[in-house]
Protein backbone atom coordinates (compact mmCIF):
# COMPACT_ATOMS: atom_id res chain seq x y z
CA UNK A 1 0.00 0.00 0.00
CA UNK A 2 2.89 2.18 1.26
CA UNK A 3 4.70 1.77 -2.69
CA UNK A 4 1.53 2.80 -4.22
CA UNK A 5 1.20 5.57 -2.50
CA UNK A 6 4.32 6.42 -3.15
CA UNK A 7 4.20 5.93 -7.35
CA UNK A 8 1.14 8.23 -7.21
CA UNK A 9 3.33 10.55 -5.18
CA UNK A 10 5.87 10.34 -7.87
CA UNK A 11 3.37 10.66 -10.71
CA UNK A 12 1.21 13.77 -9.15
CA UNK A 13 4.28 15.34 -9.42
CA UNK A 14 5.46 14.67 -13.11
CA UNK A 15 4.88 18.24 -15.11
CA UNK A 16 3.13 18.73 -18.22
CA UNK A 17 3.08 21.72 -20.38
CA UNK A 18 -0.56 21.87 -21.78
CA UNK A 19 -1.41 24.00 -24.84
CA UNK A 20 -4.30 26.54 -23.99
CA UNK A 21 -6.56 28.28 -26.30
CA UNK A 22 -9.46 28.65 -24.06
CA UNK A 23 -11.56 26.66 -26.09
CA UNK A 24 -13.66 23.84 -25.64
CA UNK A 25 -10.78 21.55 -26.97
CA UNK A 26 -8.09 22.85 -24.78
CA UNK A 27 -10.12 23.49 -21.88
CA UNK A 28 -10.66 19.67 -21.75
CA UNK A 29 -7.24 18.52 -22.66
CA UNK A 30 -6.07 20.60 -19.50
CA UNK A 31 -8.90 18.85 -17.38
CA UNK A 32 -7.70 15.67 -18.48
CA UNK A 33 -4.05 16.28 -17.63
CA UNK A 34 -4.72 16.96 -14.26
CA UNK A 35 -7.09 14.26 -14.07
CA UNK A 36 -3.83 12.17 -14.77
CA UNK A 37 -2.25 13.74 -11.87
CA UNK A 38 0.16 15.85 -13.63
CA UNK A 39 1.35 19.01 -12.39
CA UNK A 40 0.12 21.46 -14.82
CA UNK A 41 1.90 24.47 -16.84
CA UNK A 42 -0.50 26.11 -19.13
CA UNK A 43 0.81 28.23 -22.41
CA UNK A 44 -1.48 30.78 -24.88
CA UNK A 45 -0.29 32.73 -27.40
CA UNK A 46 -1.45 36.38 -28.44
CA UNK A 47 -0.39 36.07 -31.73
CA UNK A 48 -2.94 38.94 -32.81
CA UNK A 49 -5.44 37.12 -33.75
CA UNK A 50 -8.91 38.02 -34.23
CA UNK A 51 -10.55 36.17 -31.99
CA UNK A 52 -8.15 37.40 -29.05
CA UNK A 53 -10.71 37.61 -26.55
CA UNK A 54 -10.34 33.49 -26.35
CA UNK A 55 -7.13 34.92 -23.69
CA UNK A 56 -9.33 36.01 -21.38
CA UNK A 57 -11.24 32.63 -21.40
CA UNK A 58 -7.88 30.79 -20.87
CA UNK A 59 -6.94 32.87 -17.67
CA UNK A 60 -10.32 31.97 -16.19
CA UNK A 61 -9.91 28.19 -16.95
CA UNK A 62 -6.15 28.30 -16.07
CA UNK A 63 -7.18 29.52 -12.95
CA UNK A 64 -10.22 27.21 -12.22
CA UNK A 65 -8.16 24.13 -12.95
CA UNK A 66 -5.58 25.09 -10.25
CA UNK A 67 -2.51 25.32 -12.99
CA UNK A 68 1.07 25.87 -11.52
CA UNK A 69 1.73 28.77 -14.11
CA UNK A 70 0.08 29.82 -17.22
CA UNK A 71 2.56 31.29 -19.78
CA UNK A 72 0.84 33.36 -21.99
CA UNK A 73 3.45 34.62 -25.58
CA UNK A 74 3.12 37.68 -27.48
CA UNK A 75 4.19 37.48 -31.11
CA UNK A 76 2.51 38.86 -34.48
CA UNK A 77 1.03 36.56 -36.60
CA UNK A 78 -0.68 39.54 -38.66
CA UNK A 79 2.70 40.42 -40.38
CA UNK A 80 2.71 37.03 -42.21
CA UNK A 81 -1.09 36.79 -42.45
CA UNK A 82 -2.79 34.33 -44.95
CA UNK A 83 -5.53 33.51 -42.51
CA UNK A 84 -8.75 34.89 -42.21
CA UNK A 85 -7.61 35.07 -38.64
CA UNK A 86 -4.70 37.05 -38.75
CA UNK A 87 -5.81 39.97 -41.31
CA UNK A 88 -9.07 41.62 -42.79
CA UNK A 89 -10.09 38.47 -45.15
CA UNK A 90 -13.45 37.76 -43.80
CA UNK A 91 -14.57 35.03 -42.03
CA UNK A 92 -16.51 32.13 -43.96
CA UNK A 93 -20.02 31.26 -42.32
CA UNK A 94 -21.25 27.87 -42.37
CA UNK A 95 -19.15 26.41 -44.97
CA UNK A 96 -17.05 23.81 -42.92
CA UNK A 97 -19.04 20.71 -43.56
CA UNK A 98 -19.26 21.91 -47.76
CA UNK A 99 -15.31 22.41 -48.04
CA UNK A 100 -14.16 18.99 -45.87
CA UNK A 101 -16.73 17.27 -48.46
CA UNK A 102 -14.15 18.24 -51.05
CA UNK A 103 -11.01 18.31 -49.41
CA UNK A 104 -10.42 21.54 -49.28
CA UNK A 105 -8.81 23.45 -46.01
CA UNK A 106 -10.61 26.71 -44.84
CA UNK A 107 -9.29 30.31 -44.98
CA UNK A 108 -9.19 30.19 -41.13
CA UNK A 109 -6.32 27.99 -41.19
CA UNK A 110 -3.22 29.99 -39.48
CA UNK A 111 -0.09 28.92 -41.67
CA UNK A 112 2.12 26.81 -39.37
CA UNK A 113 -0.14 27.82 -36.51
CA UNK A 114 0.64 24.69 -34.28
CA UNK A 115 3.91 23.82 -35.82
CA UNK A 116 4.72 27.52 -34.21
CA UNK A 117 2.73 26.78 -30.56
CA UNK A 118 4.13 23.21 -30.38
CA UNK A 119 7.75 24.55 -30.35
CA UNK A 120 6.71 27.23 -28.26
CA UNK A 121 5.78 24.37 -26.08
CA UNK A 122 8.95 22.14 -26.56
CA UNK A 123 10.98 24.67 -25.33
CA UNK A 124 9.61 25.61 -22.28
CA UNK A 125 8.59 21.96 -21.30
CA UNK A 126 12.82 21.24 -22.51
CA UNK A 127 13.50 24.36 -19.77
CA UNK A 128 10.92 23.08 -17.06
CA UNK A 129 11.85 19.07 -17.25
CA UNK A 130 9.09 18.19 -18.66
CA UNK A 131 8.95 15.02 -20.82
CA UNK A 132 4.74 15.64 -21.10
CA UNK A 133 3.24 18.23 -23.68
CA UNK A 134 -0.76 18.02 -24.15
CA UNK A 135 -2.23 19.64 -27.24
CA UNK A 136 -6.09 19.79 -28.08
CA UNK A 137 -6.39 18.69 -31.12
CA UNK A 138 -8.73 16.65 -32.64
CA UNK A 139 -9.49 15.10 -36.40
CA UNK A 140 -13.13 14.23 -36.09
CA UNK A 141 -15.34 17.32 -35.80
CA UNK A 142 -13.12 20.13 -36.96
CA UNK A 143 -12.19 22.05 -40.09
CA UNK A 144 -9.58 19.98 -42.00
CA UNK A 145 -6.45 21.59 -40.55
CA UNK A 146 -3.65 19.61 -41.47
CA UNK A 147 -1.60 20.21 -38.02
CA UNK A 148 -4.39 18.41 -36.48
CA UNK A 149 -3.75 14.94 -37.56
CA UNK A 150 -2.11 12.07 -35.97
CA UNK A 151 0.38 12.03 -38.52
CA UNK A 152 1.44 15.40 -37.58
CA UNK A 153 1.85 14.65 -34.19
CA UNK A 154 3.21 11.99 -34.25
CA UNK A 155 5.96 13.64 -36.86
CA UNK A 156 6.51 16.19 -34.21
CA UNK A 157 6.90 14.54 -31.45
CA UNK A 158 9.79 12.16 -33.52
CA UNK A 159 11.70 15.86 -34.16
CA UNK A 160 11.16 16.62 -30.61
CA UNK A 161 13.29 13.64 -29.51
CA UNK A 162 16.02 14.96 -31.95
CA UNK A 163 16.28 18.72 -31.60
CA UNK A 164 16.40 18.98 -28.33
CA UNK A 165 19.74 18.95 -26.09
CA UNK A 166 17.71 16.93 -22.88
CA UNK A 167 16.51 14.19 -25.61
CA UNK A 168 20.03 13.69 -27.37
CA UNK A 169 21.81 13.67 -23.96
CA UNK A 170 18.49 10.83 -22.79
CA UNK A 171 17.94 13.31 -20.00
CA UNK A 172 14.04 13.27 -21.51
CA UNK A 173 11.92 11.39 -24.17
CA UNK A 174 9.10 14.14 -25.36
CA UNK A 175 5.51 12.66 -25.57
CA UNK A 176 2.81 14.79 -27.73
CA UNK A 177 -0.44 13.76 -26.24
CA UNK A 178 -3.83 14.18 -27.88
CA UNK A 179 -6.56 12.58 -25.90
CA UNK A 180 -9.34 14.23 -27.71
CA UNK A 181 -7.67 13.15 -31.34
CA UNK A 182 -10.01 10.46 -32.07
CA UNK A 183 -13.50 12.19 -30.52
CA UNK A 184 -16.62 13.66 -31.58
CA UNK A 185 -17.04 17.22 -30.02
CA UNK A 186 -20.38 15.86 -28.41
CA UNK A 187 -17.93 13.14 -26.68
CA UNK A 188 -15.42 15.68 -25.62
CA UNK A 189 -18.37 17.87 -24.13
CA UNK A 190 -19.61 15.12 -22.37
CA UNK A 191 -15.67 14.24 -20.55
CA UNK A 192 -15.03 17.64 -19.55
CA UNK A 193 -18.69 18.02 -18.11
CA UNK A 194 -17.84 14.81 -16.28
CA UNK A 195 -14.56 16.33 -15.26
CA UNK A 196 -16.52 19.50 -13.89
CA UNK A 197 -15.28 21.62 -16.16
CA UNK A 198 -17.85 25.25 -16.42
CA UNK A 199 -17.98 25.55 -20.44
CA UNK A 200 -19.62 28.92 -19.68
CA UNK A 201 -15.98 30.06 -19.36
CA UNK A 202 -14.76 28.76 -22.71
CA UNK A 203 -14.78 30.56 -25.78
CA UNK A 204 -14.57 29.24 -29.65
CA UNK A 205 -15.98 31.65 -31.97
CA UNK A 206 -13.74 33.07 -34.63
CA UNK A 207 -15.52 36.20 -35.58
CA UNK A 208 -17.13 37.67 -32.07
CA UNK A 209 -19.48 40.18 -32.31
CA UNK A 210 -20.97 43.02 -30.15
CA UNK A 211 -24.24 42.51 -28.36
CA UNK A 212 -26.53 45.54 -29.71
CA UNK A 213 -28.42 44.35 -26.00
CA UNK A 214 -25.82 45.53 -24.07
CA UNK A 215 -22.60 45.74 -26.24
CA UNK A 216 -21.02 42.76 -24.50
CA UNK A 217 -19.04 40.24 -26.55
CA UNK A 218 -21.21 37.48 -27.94
CA UNK A 219 -19.86 34.28 -30.64
CA UNK A 220 -21.29 34.58 -34.09
CA UNK A 221 -22.79 31.57 -34.20
CA UNK A 222 -22.27 30.78 -38.03
CA UNK A 223 -18.70 30.45 -38.25
CA UNK A 224 -16.57 26.91 -38.27
CA UNK A 225 -15.73 26.82 -34.78
CA UNK A 226 -19.25 27.82 -33.62
CA UNK A 227 -21.05 25.74 -35.64
CA UNK A 228 -19.09 22.73 -34.37
CA UNK A 229 -19.45 23.28 -31.21
CA UNK A 230 -23.19 24.14 -31.00
CA UNK A 231 -22.95 20.74 -33.17
CA UNK A 232 -20.96 19.30 -30.51
CA UNK A 233 -24.04 20.65 -27.41
CA UNK A 234 -26.66 19.24 -29.16
CA UNK A 235 -25.20 16.10 -30.01
CA UNK A 236 -24.24 15.76 -26.51
CA UNK A 237 -27.61 16.37 -25.56
CA UNK A 238 -27.10 19.63 -23.45
CA UNK A 239 -26.91 23.38 -23.49
CA UNK A 240 -24.21 25.33 -24.98
CA UNK A 241 -24.18 28.28 -21.08
CA UNK A 242 -23.35 31.14 -24.15
CA UNK A 243 -25.58 33.18 -25.40
CA UNK A 244 -25.20 33.80 -29.03
CA UNK A 245 -25.86 36.64 -31.55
Amino acid sequence: MAKKAQRMTSIEKKKAVVLLSGGIDSSTTLAIAKENGFDIHAISFNYNQRHINELEAAKKIASLLGTKKHLTVKFDLREIGGSALTSGIEVPKKTSLIKNSVSQIPITYVPARNTIFLSFALGWAEVLGAADIFIGANAVDYSGYPDCRPEYLKAFEEMSNLGTKAAVEGNLKFKIHAPLINMTKAEIIRKGLALGLDYALTWSCYDPQTSQINNKIIPCGKCDSCTFRLKGFKEAGTKDPLSYK
